[in-house]
């Protein structure tokens, strides 16, 4: 399994889940699920479904486990909002394109509001 860690960047990959990464951070520490939860004040069941990608945090939840890991916080966001882009369009036979209108579609939302 690979890891989007700040030791080793040789080992980012942008195909891993939010769900994989946060896995893969709580068992290099060698953390039980019931003492991150317990940390992050939230339930055991929740926490294991994150990891699973079955459910999905939101972003105060993403930003709280980049805090809890000591890890980059764009890490864990990029992953987390590529997951619901990539969820949201998977079944799409235009997704690609799509994606690639989105993008440009973004840079000229960004220079509009820069005005």
């Amino acid at each position: 399994m690979y890891l989007w860690t700040e030791l080793d960047k040789s080992n980012i990959s942008p195909v891993n889940t939010l769900g994989q990464i946060l896995r893969g951070y709580r068992e290099s520490k060698r953390l039980l699920l019931r003492q991150v939860a317990a940390a992050l004040e939230m339930d055991t069941a929740l926490l294991s479904k994150f990891e699973r990608d079955e459910r999905k945090p939101n972003k105060e939840q993403v930003l709280a486990f980049a805090k809890y890991y000591n890890t980059n916080a764009n890490e864990l966001l990029l992953a987390w909002l590529s997951d619901k882009i990539a969820e949201e369009v998977q079944h799409e036979d235009l997704a690609k394109e799509a994606l690639k209108a989105a993008e440009k579609k973004v840079d000229l939302f960004k220079k509009k509001k820069a005005k």
